[in-house]
Parts: structure tokens; sequence; C-alpha cells
């Protein structure tokens, strides 16, 4: 088989429970596989952000509503729609990713013998859960790990974590790579694309003054992500006579942040602050960032982290499993202690006193990502995995 198609009519499954993670975190690693041969299904509840899957080579869509809360009517529903798809398209790699997607998946794929069972976790919501919900959160997990042939975590911390915590065995969890979910385009997300006028452009439109340092912030807007110590951190910073700014780019999510929710009335009067909403390109705001900050409750690897180094800008986030792996502390950008608004406050004012040091951590991070985490580099990496597994089950030559 030649190596431009090494998946030729291999029948592959991409699960997820929304679309918009799809579109977000993978459609480059889709479309490497379907350019690899692969007949590949994107299954993801009907939105709009299907169709921007539409056209990739080799690639179909097919919308199953699997709910992000429990639902147990309508997890059944999703249930059987999810058996019958793998039974009647014959599919031979079903691969899940994000949490209720993950636990249909694998029992829908276990009860319909797919052959290659796979789920990538990408963080534990459980971790800050109390109670029965923790504990039926956590007892899916464990079982995503036993109904499969095999999992993933985006993170080596994470898979430790996880081991530890007795919910997959170490035989059948495993990491791709130095990890990340796909890796970082790091054709986009380049700094050498934007020239300096249009990084003028992109402060004047928020209002923020040529010479002002900008911390930017990109990602769920909620409590587990760290955002309510990341505000109060900046206002101690700005009561001290700091010019920072600080921009938030991304959606208020009242719906899936366990640990709470954010509203747009608690930050629209602060002095300062930009809220951007949602936008799909983010490389614009970390061309004009010095510090990227994510002091968030759990992160599964943080995608944004090398997103930001490739870009050039270190980041100040917390010291959790899978940031650890996405920051190298003092290297490429600084760790914090969780919910820890004093030393936050503390790292961000190190970096913002000295220009050389984010200069510094910036091109070590760049370099990294480049190294590291080139989604092409990610995707060849998964595509020996498939086939590897393939010819364990003597489905490839």
């Amino acid at each position: 088989m030649s190596m431009s198609k090494r998946l030729s009519g291999i029948r592959i499954a991409r699960i997820s429970t929304v679309a918009f993670f799809v579109v977000a975190q993978l459609k480059q690693q889709i479309a490497t596989l379907g350019a690899q041969g692969a007949q590949v299904t994107v299954v993801a509840s009907d939105e709009p952000e299907m169709a921007l899957l539409q056209g990739l080579q080799g690639v179909l869509c097919v919308p199953i509503n699997i709910p992000r809360s429990i639902s147990p009517w309508r997890d059944l529903i999703a249930l059987v729609c999810l058996y019958r798809f793998f039974r009647s398209e014959r599919i031979q790699i079903a691969h899940s990713t994000t949490p209720k997607a993950g636990l249909l998946t694998a029992l829908a794929a276990f009860l319909a013998r797919v052959p290659v069972r796979l789920h990538t976790f990408t963080g534990q919501p459980w971790v800050d859960m109390r109670g029965i919900k923790r504990r039926v959160t956590r007892a899916s997990d464990k079982l995503i790990g036993i109904l499969n042939t095999r999992c993933y975590t985006d993170s080596a911390s994470q898979r430790k974590f996880l081991i530890e915590q007795g919910i997959a065995d170490a035989s059948r969890l495993f990491c791709i790579g130095a990890g990340s979910l796909a890796g970082v385009n790091v054709r986009r997300f380049n700094p050498n694309r934007f020239v300096q006028s249009q990084r003028e452009s992109i402060r004047q439109s928020l209002g923020i003054p040529s010479e002002a340092p900008v911390l930017l912030f990109v990602g769920r807007i909620t409590v587990d992500k760290g955002v309510r110590e990341l505000l109060e951190a900046f206002q101690r910073l700005k009561a001290t006579g700091n010019d920072a700014h600080l921009v938030l780019v991304g959606s208020f999510d009242t719906g899936s942040g366990v640990a709470g929710s954010i509203l747009l009335s608690q930050i629209d009067h602060l002095s300062d602050v930009h809220v951007v909403g949602y936008t799909d390109v983010p490389e614009s705001y970390f061309s004009i960032a010095d510090i990227l900050c994510l002091p968030s409750y759990r992160e599964g690897f943080g995608t944004v982290v090398i997103e930001a180094a490739a870009m050039g800008v270190p980041t100040v986030g917390t010291k959790i499993y899978g940031l650890s792996d996405a920051v190298v502390h003092g290297e490429t950008g600084l760790l914090v202690p969780l919910r820890n608004v004093e030393e936050l406050t503390s790292s961000l004012e190190k970096l913002l006193v000295d220009k050389l040091l984010i200069k510094k951590l910036g091109e070590a991070a760049r370099q990294r990502a480049l190294t590291l985490f080139d989604a092409r580099k990610i995707n060849r990496q998964l595509v020996d995995e498939y086939c590897n597994l393939l010819r364990k089950k003597r489905m490839m030559e």
C-alpha cells in the first residue's frame, strides 16, 4: 500500500458531543485521515458547525443528537442511533472525544462489535464535582476505559493521574507523541503572518493604546477556567497603576461550567477589560498579546497554550495536570498554584515589568511548539497508531 493512502478504504467514525468541538479542534486531523484514503464519518449533534466540515476529502457528516447533560430518554435514543449507525456502516474504527459521546460510543461500539474502539480523554469534569454526580461521572470514565480497545490522554500528566485514580489500566491508556489533542497548525499560528499595521488596527478596534501591555484569555468564560481569579488579579494590577489591558476571547458558558457561571454583567463595568466573544481567528488576538493567561481548574492539555506558543506568546497558567505538559515552568511560561490570586498577580507583575523575560519565554515557547506540537507531526503519529491497531486485528497487511 502506498504511503500516501495508508488508510485506503478503512471506515472510521469520529464522534463528539458537539460539532463545534470537532471543527475547532479536529478539522485538520480529520482532513488528514481523509487524505490518507480513509472513509471518515463525523458524528455529532446537529448544529450549524457541521456544515464547516462538508467538502473535506473522504469525509461525511452524520447528525446524532447527543445531550451534554444527563438525560436518560435522550441518551437512550442517541445510544440506539449510534449502534444502528455502527452496524449499518460496518465501522472499523470508532474514535470518540468529549465525555458524553465517549460513554455512549463505548457502549454502542462494544455492542455493535466495532473492531477498534478508541477514546481520547481531554480532562475530567468530575475533578471539581462532589457527591453522587462525581461518582456517576467518574464511573462513566471508568466504563469508557473498560469497554474500549484502548484509550488516550492528551498529556502525559493526565495519563498518570487517570492511572493513579484507577480509571484505566496503564496497559490500555496511552499518550500520542508529546501530547495535545491534534497539535497546532504552525502555518496558521505564525507571528510572521501579521505586520505591524495589522496589529495596530486590531488594537485600535479594541481601544487599546499602542504601547499598553496586553493580557489575553482564550476559552470558555466560566469559573472553572479560572476567569474569576484572573479578573481579581487584573484588578489588583490596575490598583497599582499598571497600564495593562485584558482581552477575553470566548463565549460565556452558563451550561457546562462545573464550578459555576460568569456573566457579562460581572465584567462589562471593569476598566480596560475587553470582551471579544467567540472568534474563529484567535491568532489575530495572539498577535497583539504579551501574555496568555489560563488559570484553569482542569485541563487535559491546553491546546490554546500551544497556539499561543506558536505565536511566540508565553503563558501564565495553573500548576495542574495537563497544563504542566503544555507549559514548561520558567522556560516557556510560569505556573502558579490553583485558585491562588496572590501568586497569579505576582507572576503577571513579574513578567509585565520585564519585557526581555517575556521575549525570552515567548521565543522558547515558539521553538518548543514547532519541535513537538506541529499538527502535521501529531497527525502522522495518529495514522501510525491506527495502522498498528488495524494490523493487530489482521484488518491491514
